[in-house]
């Protein structure tokens, strides 16, 4: 079985270490953990790497955040995997930082990774892993926000949920969604 994994964020330097790139955050540790290794290729940062007899594609999209979509359809086509076996990491400010939250499905709330990735693959049906990153910023300054550098005690705090938030794309893979849920949603 093939999946494919996505941890939505922005390309260069200057989005390194924000909250937006979690989900590179994310895609990252994953990788480092199974010891795999990366390449650029067409519209993305690619890493194909073995779990449990399980192949896995994770891709780091090259698009920037609003175009993430394009990346997610070409991947999913390419690899022929199916959308039962696709997962999205993004950021999610409606969460507290550091909260954790596998959904089977569900709106954009606004995120514009997600708003591109419904409309390219005409569905909100498919499993996404949302990682908080709170809303501690004035009215009107959430680009600033989303797009700024973590503070040391939010770094502190996000480092260790990294690791659970690989744990969690590893039961998605062994178990489902919705065991994956189960087991982690309220932790």
């Amino acid at each position: 079985m093939k999946y494919l994994i996505t941890g939505l964020g922005n390309i260069g330097a200057e989005y390194a270490n924000t909250r937006h790139n979690i989900g590179f955050a994310v895609a990252d540790t994953l990788i480092n953990e199974l010891k795999g290794e990366t390449k650029v290729e067409k519209l993305a940062i690619v890493s194909r790497i073995k779990y449990r007899g399980r192949s896995l594609v994770v891709i780091k999209p090259t698009t920037y955040m609003n175009l993430s979509g394009k990346a997610i359809a070409y991947w999913l086509e390419k690899e022929k995997i199916p959308i039962e076996r696709l997962l999205v990491v993004l950021d999610d400010i409606a969460l507290p930082t550091g909260t954790l939250r596998m959904k089977a499905k569900g709106g954009d709330a606004g995120h514009n990774g997600l708003i591109d990735t419904i409309e390219k693959l005409g569905t909100n049906v498919f499993a996404r892993l949302r990682i908080g990153i709170g809303d501690d910023f004035p009215r009107g300054r959430q680009s600033d926000y989303v797009l700024g550098q973590w503070t040391k005690s939010e770094e502190n705090l996000m480092i260790p949920r990294l690791d659970v938030a690989t744990e969690m794309i590893k039961s998605f893979i062994t178990i489902g969604v919705e065991r994956t849920m189960t087991g982690y949603n309220n932790r």
